[in-house]
């Protein structure tokens, strides 16, 4: 018997990284899980499913529960397929993991606008996109979990360097009424 027996498990950016290591840890502990990742370069480009599939089928292949999911969540839209993947495999959500992320080396006095839109948009706006559709479910009960993992404990490098160092930091909110 599992610590997550019975739980469906949503984990962004599940398709390499900690992201991967959630996922297998979950289902190893008994949920179900949602694999969440766009693919691709580190930097954000992909549109692959691929790299989630692989998490999936690794999950599979040790009798757990998994389906892949390729959305963007860095959109409404993005956000709210996650959360249907989820209902619709597995008829509910219970644990969201907002762990998605992109990987922009550059200097903070170098950073271009664009780049730090990128990092804004998966990193905060990633983070709303995702957690919104799940919380008109999970205002009616106790049980769920909405984990912020804080990347800069995975810095392995010296600032200034721009590594996404904004984590989720600017987030905080209460999913109580």
């Amino acid at each position: 018997m599992g610590l997550l027996d019975g739980k469906v498990a949503i984990i962004t950016g599940a398709g390499g990284g900690l992201g991967e290591a959630y996922a297998k840890l979950f289902a190893r502990e008994g949920a179900a899980v949602v694999v969440n990742d766009l693919g691709g370069p580190r930097d954000g480009s992909g549109a692959d499913v691929s790299m989630a599939q692989k998490v999936v089928n690794a999950i599979k292949e040790e009798g757990g529960r998994a389906v892949a999911n390729g959305s963007d969540i860095s959109t409404i839209a993005g956000g709210q397929s996650v959360f249907d993947d989820a209902i619709k495999n597995f008829g509910r959500a219970d644990i969201l993991v907002n762990n998605a992320g992109i990987l922009l080396d550059e200097t903070f006095a170098k950073a271009k606008e664009e780049n730090w839109d990128k990092v804004i948009r998966v990193h905060l706006k990633g983070t709303f996109c995702c957690t919104q559709p799940v919380l008109p479910q999970w205002r009616k009960r106790i049980t769920a979990i909405v984990a912020i993992p804080d990347e800069t404990s995975r810095l392995r490098t010296t600032l200034p360097f721009f590594r996404i160092f904004s984590r989720r930091r600017g987030v905080a909110f209460s999913v109580l009424p």
